[in-house]
């Protein structure tokens, strides 16, 4: 039997020798992973084609993509009390409208703040619901302050809401108010990576806080219900294409420095902040263009600066896909493009022409609007809390990492006790594995050797069709006939950090161990470069990461594949097939391999160094990192990494904890 070796103060060294692929392999994953996406998005072409071609096709059409993003969404909570509050009001006698400081509960204890823009003068007004980008500030960024001012002298009621992590509503705060993450966008992303855990998304949490939004705006005597219009500026926008494709009481919307294709974006510049990432989405078929034809053939305003980052050409093209579904409805002139030669944001111009789209529909108001001279107020004069944060203002503050916690735990007491079969089948069914007939054959291409330190290794890539190649070494022991055990290393650093620990080898030479070290897609040699991966993200590989729950394919489940397909070649090697094996992993991989060996029953015993206490415990620790890395949609309603590890008995050991 091989010894159970820790891979514990073992130098980290990259040494090129021992590389295996002969490409640029850091591009692997990467490119992998986009050509899924695109073969996920092959047949949307086709079915939007077909579907513009007559009215009745186009709403058949509406119809799929609402059932799916309903589907991708999850379920929202219940409405709950409002306990809505006006904690303040700001005169502003020479514009002749006042401004509301608002303070709703969007679910029970969780506080949501805003600002009301309010006309003089009686009677109801068309309102708009105004959703900020992600400007620390928020609400009280200048230019939403000047977009408000300006829809609220053209007579219409505005709703301005801080999104979460953003003004006074970070969520994860020290006992001052203080954040603990490296910002809004920060926070979010890695509040996300816990939602994502209890099946939902920070983007259907804010969804929901603009949901109860409309629902307080509904309940004040200046509003009309029956003229209710939205509009966003960046990720604003993305929460205001969300929020118009689900609630129909909104009658004209605007989108601003977004409107792009999702799949090209993706492939450009990669994945963004983890407040726009819905999972599964790509494996849905849903791209940008779909939310605005999902409000087809409502009036609807994309607003773009030729020179935004947002790239132009795919603004062009998402639009005139987003058009045909209008066309096909009989209402073209209700979609409209206004491009200004500017960059990102809702410029003097921009404005102008959103309030002008929204006097045109929803007060039959078809004249020009010219934007005067807009004086805003400081952040601290537009504050709806005592102490401007909510965590601090709310002793019994809800905030969203609460939540979280909340329910983790509730999952935990709801989920069965599972063992053997069943806890396998659960754990097949969480990562969406082929089943075993589907299981397709695995390859070795032998490339040449590599002598280290007096150690001959193999230099193998191991194929197995469709999924990206494994460089593997391979140590056998002296001599010739099968071995009496095999040690399957699986670091997290790649196996270039190994292969020149002497004392490991040797120990298994004389033990006739073979010896595979492995990496993983997406560890050592095909680890995506650090220049794609911002480091605000808390996570060294956030782009392959969200990547892979856009196609509705987790990395650690792709990873749990490659263990499988290093599993399937040992049982094709003469030398190899039948010895005991051990695995062993660190790091990002010992969840990975964890989960490979509750599945796996050639996996005789498990050796596992900075193994995570669970994946709850990226809910107790929200500002930790690489939690990406094992986020698995909605797992903690089956299991966590304690269900495993009391499954696996005496085949597991951990160390290094």
């Amino acid at each position: 039997m091989a010894a159970l070796l820790v891979l514990t103060g073992l130098p980290v060294r990259a040494q090129k020798p021992a590389d295996v692929l002969d490409w640029k392999a850091p591009t692997t994953l990467n490119t992998y992973l986009l050509q899924a996406m695109h073969r996920q998005y092959t047949p949307r072409a086709a079915e939007l084609a077909a579907a513009v071609a007559s009215a009745a096709g186009t709403v058949i059409y509406q119809d799929s993509v609402r059932a799916r993003f309903r589907r991708v969404l999850g379920p929202l909570p219940l409405r709950t009390p409002l306990r809505a509050q006006v904690t303040g009001q700001v005169p502003r006698p020479e514009l002749g409208l006042r401004i509301e400081k608002v303070v709703y509960e969007s679910t029970p204890g969780h506080h949501v703040t805003a600002n009301v823009y309010v006309p003089a003068g009686p009677g109801r007004r068309p309102a708009v619901l105004l959703f900020c980008g992600h400007e620390p500030e928020a609400k009280a960024t200048a230019s939403y302050q000047k977009t408000a001012l300006l829809f609220a002298t053209n007579g219409f009621v505005v709703l301005v809401i801080d999104p979460i992590s953003q003004g006074e509503r970070l969520q994860m705060t020290d006992a001052k108010g203080q954040g603990l993450a490296r910002g809004g966008t920060t926070e979010h992303t890695l509040l996300n990576a816990g939602a994502t855990l209890i099946g939902t998304s920070v983007a259907a949490e804010e969804l929901w806080d603009n949901v109860r939004g409309l629902d307080y705006l509904l309940t004040r005597p200046d509003v009309d219900a029956a003229r209710i219009g939205c509009l966003g500026n960046s990720g604003g926008a993305t929460q205001a294409a969300y929020f118009m494709g689900l609630d129909e009481r909104v009658k004209v919307a605007a989108l601003c420095s977004y409107v792009a294709s999702g799949e090209r974006t993706l492939e450009l510049t990669g994945p963004a902040d983890g407040c726009v990432q819905l999972p599964g989405a790509g494996q849905a078929r849903l791209d940008v263009p779909d939310w605005l034809i999902l409000f087809a053939p409502k009036p609807l305003l994309v607003l773009a600066g030729r020179y935004d980052f947002v790239d132009y050409t795919s603004i062009e093209a998402a639009y005139a896909e987003s058009r045909r579904a209008y066309a096909a409805l009989g209402k073209s002139e209700q979609m409209s493009l206004f491009t200004y030669d500017d960059g990102h944001g809702i410029s003097q111009p921009k404005r102008e022409a959103a309030v002008e789209w929204f006097r045109r529909w929803l007060c039959n108001d078809p004249r020009p609007v010219h934007e005067p001279t807009l004086h805003t107020l400081p952040a601290g004069q537009l504050q709806c809390t005592s102490t401007g944060q909510v965590n601090t203002a709310y002793r019994t503050e809800a905030s969203l990492a609460g939540q979280h916690q909340a329910r983790a735990q509730e999952l935990a007491r709801r989920r069965p006790a599972l063992t053997g079969a069943a806890l396998a089948a659960a754990v097949h069914q969480q990562l969406g594995l082929p089943k075993p007939a589907a299981n397709m054959p695995v390859t070795a291409e032998t490339r040449d050797t590599l002598r280290q330190n007096g150690m001959l290794w193999h230099r193998l890539i191991l194929r197995r069709p469709g999924e990206p190649p494994l460089p593997v070494l391979l140590l056998l022991p002296p001599g010739s006939g099968r071995c009496a055990g095999i040690t399957l290393w699986l670091p997290d650093q790649g196996k270039s950090a190994y292969v020149d620990s002497l004392a490991l080898w040797q120990a298994c030479q004389r033990q006739r161990t073979a010896v595979l070290l492995a990496d993983l897609r997406g560890f050592g040699e095909t680890a995506d470069p650090p220049v794609y991966n911002d480091p605000k993200y808390y996570n060294a590989e956030y782009r392959p990461a969200i990547l892979s729950l856009h196609i509705g394919r987790p990395l650690l489940a792709q990873r749990v594949l490659d263990v499988h397909t290093l599993l399937a070649w040992i049982e094709t090697d003469d030398r190899l097939r039948g010895a005991p094996l051990v695995v062993q992993a660190r790091g990002r991989a010992a969840a990975v391999a964890l989960h490979a060996a509750t599945l796996f029953p050639a996996i005789h015993r498990l050796v596992l160094t900075q193994m995570p206490v669970s994946l709850a415990q990226t809910l107790l620790q929200p500002t930790r990192r690489e939690a990406y890395s094992s986020a698995l949609p909605g797992v903690l309603s089956r299991y966590d990494l304690p269900d495993l590890q009391r499954a696996l008995g005496s085949r597991l050991v951990l160390t290094g904890q």
